[in-house]
């Protein structure tokens, strides 16, 4: 069968309006164009595809805002009134304006010309101005369908009413809600089931495109929870073994702590950057304004009480998750106490033998006088809440923010610190396994997970995205 080509797509508007913010959502390409506040930022028409199995199915026409159209109005009224609006606009550009004075609406109109549709970026927060009703008349010219994109819709100086009177007055009644910066949840569908309605002869690929980006979000989130379920398991493994005489210098102890702390913290940054990337997001990006919770945090400090206080990291009834490594003095568990451990001491060898497990290497460890460092509850749920409300904020943010939003830190009750609860209460079979943890960066390429972890952290995944779809 053969493929079917992309469907060609203007993004046109006045100069600032977000479209080069629009695409950089739609593509996920980060890097696409430059954005910026101030205008005129795109100068010339660039092309960016949206693939779908591997194949571009839409194919966008970056173009230069219009910047002059009320002018360029009054000089086609110049031309046959006889012929058609399109004829006009070619004869338009066939003359010497089309490569001066209008040089920048000469390059969209072109483009129009050779699209099957366009999607026209609207700043909602924008005053309803004469000119934007010339831009308007300019682009219905070119005979090309044309769907109305009500950007920036979330902003307080959003004058969404008037806008959309102004669109209906000239026949674009299908108009779509969409923020780059923060889409609305579905948004792309809505655009593309709307562009159906525009270009019925392409609907079967568009709604490819839709069932594209379905299974993208999907596996996408699917992903965020299995690499967020590997960090939970990979910190509940952890564990030090420590000397007597190691544990009872202070300062070897603190130093032991700190590099328990920063193991972690490590752990806990890789997998950050790997939402990231996931996302399509770049750490440090010039012209994407990371999120709050990102900026100014990337030395979050998973161990510090009042890091997670400001954090807003909360539990139970508000109270702070005391968040700092775990030193293990007191191995006893099961209600076996010091002394009855050693009146064990030599059965110790043969429980160990027999896969008796924590319990055999507890006893012989308190027999050998060597104590454990672990990692408390406490940090696991602060990781778990804080990479989930990450994953949870990714989602709704847009590639094309240039301004700070609004991020706010996992509160009591609410879906990531439920999830987080949860998975902390599921990851405890990891702590009777500390061959589990995957170590450093380099020794990674060589460490392989065995079964039982991967099958702890599948389900770990499975119920952190039952989490997320029940939120």
């Amino acid at each position: 069968m053969t493929p079917q080509p992309p469907i060609r797509i203007a993004v046109v508007g006045h100069t600032n309006a977000g479209k080069t913010s629009l695409l950089r959502t739609l593509t996920r390409r980060v890097g696409f164009g430059e954005v910026s506040q101030r205008p005129g930022t795109t100068r010339h028409v660039e092309s960016v595809d949206l693939d779908v199995d591997g194949a571009a199915a839409v194919r966008f026409f970056d173009t230069p805002g219009l910047e002059d159209a009320v002018a360029l109005r009054e000089h086609l009224a110049g031309f046959d009134q006889q012929a058609t609006p399109p004829e006009r606009i070619r004869r338009f550009l066939q003359g010497p304006e089309a490569h001066g004075v209008f040089e920048q609406e000469a390059k969209v109109l072109r483009t129009m010309l050779d699209i099957d549709a366009a999607f026209l970026v609207i700043d909602v927060r924008e005053p309803v101005l004469p000119k934007f009703r010339d831009e308007i008349e300019l682009l219905n010219s070119c005979a090309r369908p044309v769907l109305p994109v009500l950007n920036f819709v979330r902003d307080a100086a959003s004058r969404e009413t008037a806008w959309k009177e102004l669109l209906s007055a000239y026949g674009l009644h299908v108009q779509v809600r969409f923020d780059a910066a923060a889409p609305f949840v579905g948004a792309e569908q809505d655009l593309y089931n709307d562009l159906a309605t525009l270009l019925r002869e392409r609907r079967d690929l568009l709604r490819a495109v839709v069932d594209a980006l379905d299974a993208e979000a999907a596996r996408r989130r699917q992903s965020a929870c299995t690499r967020i379920a590997g960090l939970l398991v990979d910190a509940a493994a952890v564990r030090r073994t420590v000397s007597s005489t190691e544990f009872a210098d202070a300062a070897r102890r603190q130093a032991l702590v700190e590099a328990l702390q920063k193991a972690v913290f490590d752990k806990a940054q890789r997998c950050t950057d790997d939402l990231l990337a996931l996302y399509g997001f770049r750490q440090g990006d010039a012209d994407e304004a990371p999120l709050p919770m990102i900026e100014g945090r990337w030395t979050l400090d998973f161990f510090s009480p009042e890091a997670m206080k400001d954090a807003g990291l909360r539990l139970g009834k508000g109270a702070v998750i005391g968040a700092a490594v775990g030193v293990v003095a007191d191995l006893a568990v099961a209600g076996i106490s010091l002394g009855a451990g050693a009146a064990l001491g030599g059965a110790i060898g043969g429980a160990v033998s027999q896969g008796l497990g924590p319990l055999g290497r507890k006893l012989a460890n308190k027999l050998r006088d060597v104590h454990e460092l672990t990692v408390e509850d406490g940090v696991l749920f602060t990781l778990a809440a804080w990479q989930l409300k990450l994953t949870q904020a990714l989602e709704q943010r847009g590639h094309a923010a240039t301004q700070r939003i609004a991020a706010d830190a996992p509160e009591n009750g609410d879906a990531p610190t439920r999830a987080a609860a949860a998975a902390v209460r599921g990851v405890q079979p990891a702590r009777n396994h500390p061959e589990w943890e995957a170590t450093g960066v380099a020794s990674r390429a060589f460490w392989r997970p065995s079964p039982q972890r991967e099958a702890l952290v599948a389900d770990l995944s499975h119920a952190l995205l039952r989490a997320f779809e029940a939120a």
